[in-house]
């Protein structure tokens, strides 16, 4: 009941409300703006560097390949493990043994290498040379530079 009788109220409030008409306004040039004749923008040139640190080393690059290979269960003989073993010979791994050796050290190093390089990779040296060949995601130890030109 009481719910009704404010609603009834809060209604006929509203209506009978005074609403203020718009006020029309005439629209009076300002003596004190004064119209700009805009240039065009000029070209930037942007230039952006990225630092970067000089890449994996030689010896990080090694002791991350003998981890893997430490924690890789097919190594017969986990002792013969060092920077100049052999897959086949030293560690006993067999042909499909040595291509999930590789596909593995692809994902440690988040690469990827060709069927033909990895056809050649045979011991940790040869993987070890592979990895420090390739370029560190086309930056060079200085960083890499990236041009912009802002156009119109």
């Amino acid at each position: 009941m009481f719910r009704t009788a404010l609603l009834r109220a809060t209604r006929a409030a509203a209506q009978s409300s005074v609403r203020a008409a718009p006020v029309a306004r005439t629209a009076v040039r300002s003596p004190f703006v004064t119209s700009r004749i805009s240039s065009p923008a000029p070209r930037i040139a942007a230039i952006r560097c990225y630092a970067s640190s000089s890449g994996l080393g030689q010896e990080e690059v090694t002791g991350r390949i003998l981890d893997l290979l430490k924690n890789f269960d097919k190594v017969q003989d986990p002792s013969k493990l060092s920077a100049s073993s052999h897959f086949t010979n030293d560690l006993g791994l067999d042909s499909l043994d040595t291509v999930e050796v590789v596909m593995a050290i692809e994902e440690e190093f988040s690469i990827e290498i060709p069927d033909k390089e990895a056809d050649a990779i045979h011991s940790v040296t040869q993987a070890v040379d592979y990895i420090m060949k390739q370029p560190d995601d086309d930056c060079n130890e200085t960083g890499r530079q990236v041009e912009m030109e802002k156009s119109e």
